[in-house]
């Protein structure tokens, strides 16, 4: 399933620039940034459980918000990329 991530995290203090660092490093594991703060991450139900369970670790859910939108399995009819930056597939061939 696809889960578009999106999060806002509060940023004037350490800690704070820490977490967000934190928060986007763990994205960034999961998925791919497609601005600054979401990401689209194609995971399986046993992936999505561990994942959320660690990003619900690292953010201050009394300073932070995280958003969680489920595309689903036939998430490629709900997607639309309008803009410059050119749009990948999280299903297509991974080239390093």
């Amino acid at each position: 399933m696809l889960v578009l991530v999106s999060y806002d995290v509060r940023t004037d203090s350490k800690d704070g620039v820490r977490r967000l660092r934190r928060v986007a490093r763990h994205c960034e594991n999961h998925g791919q940034r497609v601005q600054n703060s979401v990401f689209e991450c194609l995971l399986d139900p046993a992936q999505w459980a561990k994942f959320h369970a660690e990003l619900l670790e690292i953010a201050d859910l009394e300073r932070d918000s995280l958003r969680f939108y489920f595309l689903g399995a036939n998430w490629q009819r709900r997607v639309e990329h309008i803009g410059i930056k050119p749009s990948y597939d999280p299903e297509g061939p991974l080239l390093i």
